[in-house]
């Protein structure tokens, strides 16, 4: 068998992003939800590798919308735990971010709106998804965008995402999706999001590298 993924640890305690985001969802996000997207991107991966050693296209063919799906829930996951952090820690602290903040109030007038705009993107989500502020490259211009189910963010740079799947958030806030996004912010890791945007990499994810 060859080398595969493993569930990255949270760099925080289960409980400390309450009470925005309860110990009993992050438990359950990380430990069963993350952990099936690591388990079944492996699984795929082998499959893959033995359809290409029995020549077998169809099989090949068959196996890129798992890799796809689990692959894509590993990348979003392993990015939204890191751009998130405690209060205690900075968590919705915009001022850690001085160059993403200037360039979001060049962008959208101020960082109120830009919050605002960011919340309806998210509420206007359809069906399960992710909400994402990107750049097209170091210090570019930012942009507000979605992906649907687990694909990741292509073409541009994650400067942050918020998971819109009712994984999220359903266990605390029902389906109460308003108050979820509005109290997000207090747990976003602006220190993590400037260091993002002034990297503008549009493709390194090291968790992504066997």
């Amino acid at each position: 068998m060859s080398q595969q993924y493993t569930l990255p640890p949270l760099p925080y305690p289960y409980d400390a992003l309450q009470p925005y985001i309860s110990q009993q969802i992050m438990e359950l996000h990380h430990k069963k939800h993350h952990q099936t997207y690591v388990n079944g991107l492996n699984a795929a991966l082998e499959a893959q590798k033995k359809a290409a050693e029995a020549n077998d296209v169809p099989k090949l063919v068959s196996v890129q919308q798992a890799i796809k799906f689990n692959g894509g829930g590993h990348i979003n996951h392993s990015l939204f735990w890191k751009n998130l952090a405690p209060e205690k820690s900075g968590g919705g602290k915009i001022d850690q971010a001085p160059v993403l903040k200037a360039a979001i109030e060049q962008r959208w007038g101020s960082f109120d709106k830009f919050k605002d705009a960011f919340n309806t993107t998210l509420l206007g989500i359809q069906g399960s998804g992710w909400g994402w502020l990107v750049t097209d490259g170091p210090k570019g211009k930012l942009d507000i965008t979605t992906t649907h189910d687990q694909d990741p963010v292509t073409g541009a740079a994650p400067v942050f995402g918020v998971d819109m799947w009712e994984h999220a958030y359903y266990l605390q806030y029902l389906n109460d999706k308003a108050s979820y996004a509005k109290g997000i912010w207090n747990v976003i890791n602006w220190a993590e999001a400037e260091n993002r945007y002034i990297a503008g990499d549009k493709g390194g994810h090291p968790f992504m590298k066997l």
